[in-house]
């Protein structure tokens, strides 16, 4: 099976979606996967890529300096080599030039197409288009997803919350739920010890963390409200948000207004085969306040080093944290989240036993078995789309 991916954003990007690919695809190559991935080109990126990593030479995206766009024509340029291989399915990751030249290419090479929608676009596109109403822009979110959505031979959400709303747009084409997983290297490594050394930081101080694009749509403010009621039970507290974005520079000015220098700190993006290990492992606890996720990876990537949850219940978190398993579901109110989280820093045994369940419960969610339900899903749309053709070109 030979699978060609194409998505706007990949490493050294850090999102969700770009986590979601590299996860995916070494997955895929494990069970005998092929797949090829056409992504952007970034400026002064200095890794190196595979011959199974295609970058195309791309710009910066007016309003949002963290991306980039691909251009079209460099993409096209690629219909000739792209033939070769001979390809069996295309499979698209974001919906902006990704999209549209993912549709192209399907027609090109004969092939079924496909897209993961792995963004909640509506709820959070009016943080970078303020200028613009809310309520227009999540109408005209709506209409574009639907639009492209029933384009495509079949959709891929990461949770049950994005199956119902894309069915609320009026999209007719199958959905399947397919949640992203965890890799075994996700499950190992980490000196929490090491990084509190590094950051000054005592073993006494209760530690929550955040990690994540530190964008509006992440309810970050949420987190730092909490923080101010819960200094007053637990004076030694300390949030460390880990990552950068958009949001940063509004956030940073939140605490200082609301003097918690001493209990807010924010680290920037850390490695996340190393240093990021060593922050889950140092955590007390992972607290989360987003409304908007398709699905939260980063709660599983918490519970997988043994630290337990203080989140939120919205969209796709529900999945993750419905089973009650190494976390805490708290209220929508900063106040009554930080009883939450003070009643557990408290509550030392409840806290252990809740990072030993953590663990065990992240173990459900590996990517082996996942990966394995989309070879499955592949093989099926191949099948169909080929059956479908026999009936129109019969021999």
């Amino acid at each position: 099976m030979n699978i060609l991916m194409i998505s706007d954003v990949f490493f050294p990007r850090i999102n969700g979606v770009s986590t979601s690919i590299d996860t995916f695809r070494n997955s895929l190559h494990n069970l005998g996967v092929n797949s090829t991935l056409i992504a952007p080109d970034y400026p002064n990126r200095t890794s190196p890529d595979s011959e199974t990593l295609l970058r195309v030479p791309s710009r910066q995206v007016p309003l949002d300096p963290e991306d980039r766009m691909m251009r079209r024509s460099a993409i096209r340029s690629l219909d000739a080599p792209l033939t070769q291989r001979r390809f069996d399915l295309v499979h698209i990751h974001t919906p902006f030039v990704a999209h549209y030249a993912g549709i192209e290419l399907a027609r090109k090479l004969g092939v079924p197409c496909v897209a993961t929608y792995h963004t909640f676009f509506e709820e959070y596109l009016f943080h970078y288009i303020p200028f613009l109403p809310k309520d227009w822009l999540k109408g005209l979110a709506r209409r574009f997803s639907r639009g492209q959505c029933n384009q495509l031979d079949a959709v891929i959400v990461p949770s049950r919350a994005m199956a119902s709303t894309l069915a609320d747009y009026g999209v007719q084409r199958p959905v399947h739920i397919l949640p992203t997983g965890l890799s075994e290297q996700q499950f190992h490594g980490g000196d929490g010890c090491h990084f509190r050394q590094r950051y000054q930081i005592s073993k006494e101080r209760k530690l929550l963390l955040f990690v994540g694009r530190v964008a509006h749509e992440k309810n970050i403010g949420f987190l730092i409200e909490m923080m101010s009621m819960l200094r007053q039970r637990e004076p030694q507290a300390l949030l460390l948000i880990t990552g950068e974005g958009p949001a940063l520079d509004g956030l940073k000015l939140q605490v200082q207004q609301a003097a918690l220098d001493e209990h807010v700190r924010f680290l920037g993006y850390l490695d996340r085969d190393s240093e990021l290990h060593d922050c889950y492992r140092a955590a007390d606890l992972f607290v989360f306040a987003s409304r908007t996720e398709t699905q939260g990876l980063v709660l599983l990537e918490a519970m997988a080093l043994g630290t337990p949850v203080v989140a939120l219940a919205a969209m796709g978190t529900r999945d993750i944290l419905e089973s009650q398993q190494g976390c805490r579901i708290a209220p929508d109110d900063p106040a009554l989240f930080a009883t939450v989280v003070g009643q557990l820093l408290q509550d030392q045994a409840t806290l252990q036993a809740l990072g030993r369940e953590a663990r065990r419960y992240a173990r459900t969610w590996r990517t082996e078995t996942l990966s394995g339900r989309l070879v499955e899903l592949y093989g099926s749309w191949i099948s169909n789309h080929q059956a479908a053709r026999g009936r129109l070109h019969p021999a």
